[in-house]
């Protein structure tokens, strides 16, 4: 999980995340995804540059063309990580249910037609 800090500051920007929602439907160029920003193909490179590092891309080499695909190493770790607090969350659901289980069996239990006491600043 060396790589996860790098992986997430790539996820953080919303730029990013539309080029990685946009290569969900497949491998497209830098020109083909520069397409719906307001921004220089330069700028859509230096993204891309930011998305390959932390793993979460491809580009390969097709004559002069350089298309970009989704890669599964950046999102295999974050999923690693999500896991991990997944399972630690699901012991404590655990543990809570226990409780609750164990609270409701020692506690006597209240008929509905009684109705609690009224309180002190209240006329009876």
């Amino acid at each position: 999980m060396a790589n996860l800090d790098a992986t997430f500051s790539a996820l953080a920007d919303p730029t990013r995340r539309a080029i990685l929602a946009r290569l969900c439907l497949g491998e497209a160029t830098v020109m083909e995804l520069a397409e719906p920003f307001a921004m220089t193909q330069p700028a859509i490179s230096r993204h891309l540059k930011v998305l390959e590092s932390a793993g979460l891309i491809e580009r390969r080499v097709e004559g002069t063309r350089r298309p970009c695909r989704l890669a599964s190493a950046g999102l295999t770790e974050i999923d690693g990580w999500l896991g991990m607090l997944r399972k630690a969350l699901a012991a404590n659901y655990g543990r809570l249910d226990l409780l609750l289980a164990a609270m409701e069996a020692t506690e006597p239990a209240v008929p509905a037609s009684i109705s609690p006491p009224p309180k002190a600043d209240e006329p009876t």
